[in-house]
């Protein structure tokens, strides 16, 4: 089962994940939707790998380093979330309501698309 982590959750998540290496948020959006809206998580590196090239570069990330995945609403994330889990990640969390979630109550500033 693949946890679901809100936007507001996402700090105590890094910080629970942390014991088990440096959390990774991984944004799966395409490089247009970096561009439209785009996040500092606090406590975690952030590595944007869009989810059609994922396959391809999955040996660029550790299986053992926790990973939560964000998209735009939920729906690819988890989709990636379920892939990495499928292929030895051990500790991965989908960003429930993705960074269109994250823009409300987390930070305004974060525009909407």
């Amino acid at each position: 089962m693949i946890e679901q982590v809100t936007p507001g959750q996402l700090p105590a998540w890094f910080e629970a994940a942390s014991a088990d290496g440096a959390p990774l948020l991984l944004d799966v959006r395409e490089p247009a939707e970096w561009q439209a809206a785009s996040v500092r998580p606090a406590g975690a590196e952030l590595l944007q790998m869009s989810m059609q090239t994922l396959p391809a570069r999955l040996a660029e990330l550790d299986p053992d380093r926790p990973v939560a995945v964000l998209c735009h609403h939920g729906g690819r994330s988890m989709q990636v979330a379920m892939f990495l889990a499928q292929h030895g990640f051990e500790r991965v969390a989908n960003v429930a309501g993705g960074i269109d979630a994250w823009a409300l109550p987390v930070d305004p500033s974060v525009p909407r698309y």
